[in-house]
């Protein structure tokens, strides 16, 4: 069984409304994908203290319609309210039988000041996406190897991760998330902000890793989708080549000697 996967890489335009459009749109240019990511923080784009959005916002219908249309599962940015303060979210939508927004993963590791505006969310999430299970990651979650290694020991096949990197900071993207495929022995989809927003320049770095770290899609240009077809039987056949998942044992005790 395959699956079709869409890493979107576009600017936001920092106004909701805005943005749902072009949400809209890259659902569309996704031609049927079965999954499509957009960025981190996508709906009014990445700015500190964040621009809320509800959970059911009548303004969100346009995005459900289009997912339903296509028959894609799309996981879009938000900062969303919830119970223990704002957080940094992934919103999905056409997920199973329910067109319309849900909730489905609250970033757990917020990064540098942004812990002064949300709250961390508290649990890993895996979805179900035609079958196949995806694990769900926000930016600075994949530059810690235990996010990655949790889904990935709980069934997770593709780490689906919605980043803002600011611009300068392409190396260190690209290591991270070569390495959480391959240590992992999992595909990879990065959905990575562009443009200018409130001040600050993001450099995009949007692609699809295979389960070895090579690059499947990516966008070169400044807006863009990286579309590839991902395929069981060579994730099944890179873990079995290579074990480090499968041989991953807790580390002894630490010595000074």
């Amino acid at each position: 069984m395959t699956l079709t996967v869409a890493a979107g890489q576009f600017a936001s335009a920092g106004d909701v409304e805005t943005d749902i459009a072009t949400v809209v749109r890259a659902v569309q240019q996704a031609g049927g994908a079965d999954l499509l990511v957009m960025p981190e923080l996508f709906l009014g784009g990445y700015r500190l203290p964040p621009i809320v959005v509800g959970e059911s916002d009548p303004r969100l219908q346009p995005i459900a319609d289009a997912a339903a249309a296509a028959g894609t599962v799309v996981l879009v940015g938000a900062c969303l309210d919830g119970p223990d303060g704002f957080t940094i979210s992934t919103l999905a939508f056409g997920l199973g039988d329910d067109p319309a927004a849900r909730r489905v993963y609250d970033k757990q590791n917020p990064c540098g000041d942004e812990g002064q505006h949300v709250v961390p969310g508290s649990e890993s999430v895996i979805i179900d996406v035609r079958g196949w299970a995806v694990g769900l990651s926000i930016c600075y979650d994949g530059c810690f190897p235990e996010h990655a290694r949790a889904v990935a020991l709980a069934g997770a096949e593709v780490y689906a991760a919605s980043v803002a990197y600011f611009a300068g900071s392409a190396h260190r993207r690209e290591v991270y998330y070569r390495a959480r495929a391959v240590e992992n022995g999992m595909y990879a989809v990065v959905s990575g902000l562009s443009g200018s927003v409130a001040g600050a320049e993001f450099d995009g770095g949007s692609a699809v890793y295979d389960p070895e770290g090579r690059i499947l899609a990516s966008v070169e240009e400044t807006e863009g989708l990286a579309i590839a077809t991902l395929d069981r039987p060579l994730l099944k056949a890179t873990r079995a080549a290579h074990t480090m998942l499968a041989d991953v044992r807790e580390p002894g005790p630490v010595v000074r000697r």
